[in-house]
């Protein structure tokens, strides 16, 4: 199975955060950043600090919950927390109209953004289960950075265009299933 393979970590870590990011409130907001600063790869590079920062901090919190729980208890917590972001996942995001998007560059207004409009959202939350879930850390954190690149960066590239044509109630779908699949695995197999 895919868990065999190299790097299968960062696989699994990717192809998860890349699903759960189309139609999410920070592709919404890259799109809107896009629309606003018109400079592609200072908002690339925002994101992908932004992104870092923040799932290496999820990621660890991940780490520590499942060195704290008992196995029995950790695995059951893990796939029904698998199994509550599926069904977090079909329900459609909007951009909150209080997201801060106003500094100095493109760059900070992208980091600062990202980092806080990803905080409880459902990617870091998918990062915190996965660091839970899979070993080493760091496959996690690089799995999910390029996870929300592979989503966002075309959405910057692009813009609106790109992003009216996404078929965001399939991608949703999508997610939830690797998701509860996930979940379902982890209550079949365990997380270790």
């Amino acid at each position: 199975m895919i868990d065999a393979l190299p790097f299968s970590t960062a696989l699994i870590s990717t192809a998860t955060v890349a699903l759960a990011e189309i139609g999410d409130k920070t592709q919404l907001l890259a799109l809107l950043l896009a629309a606003r600063f018109r400079r592609p790869w200072p908002i690339i590079a925002g994101i992908a600090v932004a992104t870092v920062l923040n799932h290496a901090v999820a990621a660890w919190a991940g780490s520590a919950v499942a060195h704290w729980l008992q196995p029995d208890v950790l695995r059951w917590v893990v796939a029904a927390s698998f199994i509550l972001v599926a069904l977090w996942t079909l329900k459609p995001d909007t951009l909150d109209e209080d997201t801060p998007i106003a500094t100095r560059s493109a760059f900070m207004a992208s980091t600062v953004a990202f980092f806080i409009a990803e905080i409880g959202d459902k990617t870091q939350i998918a990062t915190v289960l996965l660091a839970a879930r899979y070993v080493p850390l760091w496959e996690v954190v690089v799995g999910t950075t390029l996870g929300m690149l592979l989503a966002n960066v075309p959405v910057v590239l692009l813009g609106s265009r790109f992003a009216n044509r996404l078929p965001l109630v399939a991608a949703r779908r999508a997610a939830a299933a690797v998701f509860l699949l996930i979940g379902l695995w982890v209550a079949l197999r365990g997380v270790g």
